[in-house]
């Protein structure tokens, strides 16, 4: 039985097994498994119900593409930090189950479309021709614009891995819509990120985020909620534990 399947049958009888069962399923990038974990979150039993850790996980099921999650989502309360899987307490600080589930980057690609299958193999193969760890990069990818190569974001970040216009013009991207210009540009930014911060993947996503100039100023991670969150996803979908935020890569 698929583990979200055994979720399915835990949820009335014992809800915290079930949150177990959807974070194995949640690992192999399924959004469904997400949903069901931000619905039990924010629906279920007394005992484990948190709004915030609810959003979490709605919110990264809308990443990866669930619609029903907007359905559960309280825009009134905040998102908590995404930790691991399973991480969190409920109304009385009872810790759920915390299952070891690291985000599995092959599985969740095997669940998407051929094109998006065919941009992560070009984010991997250019990754390795500038020296960059093709799982940082994949991570960022997926964290900006779920393999889109066609995304605009609300400032203007163009592209599968959102490149902003001030930062297309400074590594030489002059077709942002291009994936393979677009992913070149990005790992051009990477490595230059590298050098900066050295092998420090916190440091550089914050940095990919909300520019090396805020990291700088703030010796780290910079203290807007936005990045903050950002960090962890890329951490998260990189593979790591984000609540290991100090963890380098493997």
């Amino acid at each position: 039985m698929s583990a979200l399947r055994q979720g399915a049958a835990m949820e009335q009888s014992n809800p915290r097994r079930a949150i177990a069962h959807y974070c194995t399923a949640a690992s192999m990038g399924n959004p469904e498994a997400y949903y069901r974990i931000g619905r039990l979150l924010a629906r279920g039993p007394q005992g484990i119900r948190s709004p915030r850790h609810a959003n979490a996980y709605l919110a990264m099921a809308m990443r990866l593409g669930n619609q029903q999650a907007a359905r559960y989502y309280n825009e009134r309360v905040g998102n908590a930090p995404l930790g691991t899987c399973g991480i969190g307490g409920g109304g009385g600080g009872a810790p759920w189950v915390r299952p070891s589930t690291p985000f599995d980057q092959d599985s969740y690609l095997a669940r998407q479309s051929l094109t998006k299958q065919k941009l992560a193999v070009m984010i991997r193969q250019a990754a390795h021709r500038h020296k960059v760890d093709p799982q940082l990069a994949l991570a960022i990818a997926i964290a900006e614009s779920n393999l889109n190569s066609t995304a605009v974001s609300p400032k203007q970040a163009q592209g599968v891995m959102q490149l902003i216009p001030e930062t297309q013009v400074r590594f030489g991207v002059t077709r942002p819509f291009d994936a393979q210009q677009n992913i070149r540009g990005a790992m051009i930014y990477l490595k230059w990120l590298e050098k900066q911060f050295g092998p420090d993947w916190v440091r550089i996503s914050a940095a990919y985020n909300a520019g090396e100039q805020a990291v700088i100023r703030h010796g780290g991670v910079p203290p807007y909620q936005e990045t903050q969150e950002y960090v962890q996803r890329v951490l998260y979908y990189s593979g790591q534990d984000p609540a290991k935020s100090s963890r380098q890569p493997r």
